[in-house]
């Protein structure tokens, strides 16, 4: 062997690892992925996925070769939110604004129709329709490996320039980065997502469905069956093709006949073990990586043996795995809330137990995202139902953290209670007085201490057998929960799709609260807007009480002085401006008062200060504009007035011209006239 590698070129002991599988065979050692005939077929395949990457920019690749996601995706999403919401009109009548939207919406639908399936979605999709199942299996796996290689070496700089900006708190490259990072990653969920895409669309058209388009449903619930993920929320343009999950679904529930489900969902921070716990606790393979990559949320069925179905009641366990939320760094951008409590929301109304997961004992870093969570199910009516939460704090080293922390633990339940209690003020909700009101949550039974997977620091540490048994203690727990369900009717698949359906459309009509960090800063801005509007109204209410007396005062002008009513209005418009000018500075006075207060959490709006400034000078250019269009208004009409009152005096005075005349002609008749003579003499006047 030392004589073989003696003899390769220098370049050659560098390569990678696996370009020694040709010195292996030389040797005669035998190679495990070479003994089935399913794995190699399955690397060629993945290889010639590969190639057609070559040496391209994984985004030149993507934009040529995964095309529906793109950006017309990720408008379609922001249209779609935006029809429910209607916040952009601008001038537009909602009707006007309805209708751009939907005729932009065909126009994107339009131009996604038209792409032909890519030379690699025909591969991919060609290599996952294999009736060998191993094969499929294999295929999956190589992807995954190539793929993870791939990109490996270009996100590693991209995260530690990242990493850069977060130190210099550069709010523009840190986006710009993270744009770049969601870029150039490139996994089997780009092409699972292509796939749904080229479904979604297909089935938008009023033609029969493909044969190569129509299957792919029955793909994918296959490949759920074998315990591999399906994405439920495209995190990169936060939306659901619901066409696709739906069909997906329900060609699972074909397949299985009963499907009764309970929901699983771990929601956590950024980098705080989510993937990992869900890994160990019910040994499948949801991806894990440092730092957030992958974003939205994925779902994995897991089946129940038969003699479990009867005592859980219930056929699969459907788990459901999160991004990370709040990213040190990304909470630094405005549009950084948003995101995560779409996210939060949905995922927590879906599940029938959310397990929050918390690095360390700090609880604190989920308090705002169950916060606003609560808030939403307040303003969504269609949320009914009250999901279990755990908080399981990981990386807890002490055996007494339990007690230690019991403090703690009663502290965040009494500040969520608070916050409750706020926001259900606020959505005039009278009868939901606490946390527990809107989610089932024990704070003696629902906390789980987990000590750090690693003994030391990774990749030499070992691992910590501890968390193995915490974890485990952890999951016999949730089977006591099912057993313990036995009075309530498991939702199946049909009927979790239509909670979906509905909680999504609830998500996106949603328009307020998901912008702002937790409820007190809902309640902060709240407040803010109702002294607001009181400012408002005064300045409205003055500027309409002058124009009233301004309008009076052109309308009364006498007729002699009609040459110079434009003398009268000029004035009044400058007058105008002047009470106008008083009335800006009056109510900018107010607002810079209102943030001197040290009450009603002020503080927590300060960024907010600059919109309402910018909105007083609006109200002020909208209502100069209104009362020069009032005078001048005014204007007109005294002046049409003074053209009927002259018309009025033309005809009064030839009137009395002809009467006159006509009575000048009869004083010197001498035969008296009848009735009948005057009148038909008068008419004829």
């Amino acid at each position: 062997m030392t004589k073989l590698l003696s003899e390769r070129p220098t370049s050659f002991q560098i390569s990678e690892i696996e370009s020694m599988k040709n010195v292996a065979q030389e040797l005669g050692l035998s190679i495990d992925e070479d003994q089935s005939k399913a794995s190699v077929s399955a690397e060629s395949a993945a290889e010639d996925i590969m190639k057609g990457i070559g040496v391209r920019q994984v985004v030149d690749y993507k934009t040529k070769q995964l095309p529906l996601q793109g950006e017309n995706w990720k408008r379609l999403a922001q249209i779609e939110k935006e029809e429910c919401r209607l916040q952009n009109s601008g001038k537009l009548s909602l009707e006007e604004y309805k209708a751009q939207l939907q005729k932009e919406k065909d126009e994107i639908w339009a131009k996604q129709s038209k792409y032909k399936m890519t030379t690699a979605m025909t591969a991919f999709i060609g290599a996952l329709s294999t009736s060998d199942y191993s094969e499929r299996a294999f295929f999956l796996r190589w992807m995954g490996l190539k793929l993870d290689r791939k990109s490996r070496k270009h996100l590693s700089e991209l995260r530690h320039k990242y990493k850069q900006c977060e130190q210099k708190g550069d709010k523009e490259g840190i986006a710009r980065l993270d744009q770049d990072l969601l870029d150039s990653a490139l996994g089997i969920e780009h092409y699972m997502r292509e796939m749904s895409l080229i479904y979604e669309t297909a089935s938008l058209g009023s033609t029969k469905l493909s044969k190569e388009t129509s299957h792919l449903p029955v793909l994918a619930a296959e490949l759920l069956l074998a315990g591999f993920p399906l994405e439920i929320l495209d995190g990169d343009a936060s939306n659901i093709p619901q066409k696709w999950v739906s069909d997906v679904l329900m060609e699972l529930h074909k397949k299985v006949g009963q499907s009764r489900l309970f929901v699983l969902t771990v929601l956590g921070v950024q980098s705080s073990g989510k993937s990992t716990l869900l890994n160990t606790m019910f040994g499948v393979q949801f991806a894990v990586s440092s730092g957030r990559c992958t974003r939205g949320a994925s779902m994995l069925f897991l089946p129940l043996r038969e003699d479990l179905k009867e005592e859980l009641q219930c056929d699969f366990v459907l788990l459901i795995d999160t991004e990370g939320l709040k990213s040190p760094a990304l909470a630094l951008l405005e549009d950084s809330y948003e995101h995560d409590n779409q996210l939060a929301t949905l995922v927590i109304g879906l599940s029938d137990v959310t397990i929050i997961n918390i690095a360390m004992e700090n609880s604190t870093e989920m308090k705002d995202v169950l916060q606003i969570a609560v808030h939403a199910f307040l303003r969504m009516k269609e949320v009914g139902k009250k999901t279990v939460c755990h908080f399981v704090h990981q990386n807890v080293a002490a055996v007494s953290a339990y007690n230690k922390n019991m403090t703690e633990r009663k502290q965040l339940l009494d500040h969520l209670n608070e916050m409750t209690r706020i926001a259900a003020e606020m959505e005039k909700q009278h009868t939901v007085r606490k946390f527990t009101d809107v989610l089932d949550y024990d704070v003696k039974k629902n906390n789980w201490y987990i000590p750090g997977l690693w003994h030391g620091t990774p990749p030499m540490a070992p691992v910590n057998t501890g968390y193995s048994v915490a974890v485990s203690e952890f999951k016999q727990n949730l089977v006591e929960i099912l057993k313990a369900r036995k009075d309530e009717q498991p939702s199946q698949i049909p009927e979790f799709l239509q909670w979906m359906s509905s909680l999504w459309r609830a998500v996106k009509f949603e328009n307020f609260i998901f912008s702002f960090r937790n409820t007190l800063v809902a309640q902060a801005y709240d407040n803010l807007c109702k002294e607001f509007a009181e400012w408002e109204w005064c300045f409205r209410r003055h500027i309409h009480t002058w124009l009233t007396s301004a309008t009076v005062k052109i309308s009364n002008t006498e007729t002699s002085h009609m040459q110079s009513i434009g003398q009268v209005v000029e004035p009044l418009k400058e007058e105008a401006n002047k009470e106008i000018d008083t009335q800006k500075m009056k109510m900018t006075e107010k607002l810079k008062d209102y943030y001197k207060r040290k009450d009603r959490h002020v503080h927590l709006v300060e960024k907010y200060k600059t919109d309402f400034t910018t909105s007083i000078n609006s109200l002020e250019n909208e209502m100069k504009g209104e009362v020069r269009k009032q005078l001048d208004a005014a204007l007109e009409m005294r002046k049409n007035k003074q053209k009927i009152e002259e018309i009025h005096r033309n005809q009064a005075a030839t009137i009395e011209f002809q009467v006159l005349k006509l009575l000048q002609n009869y004083k010197y008749q001498e035969s008296e006239l009848s009735d009948e003579d005057l009148k038909a003499d008068f008419e004829r006047m």
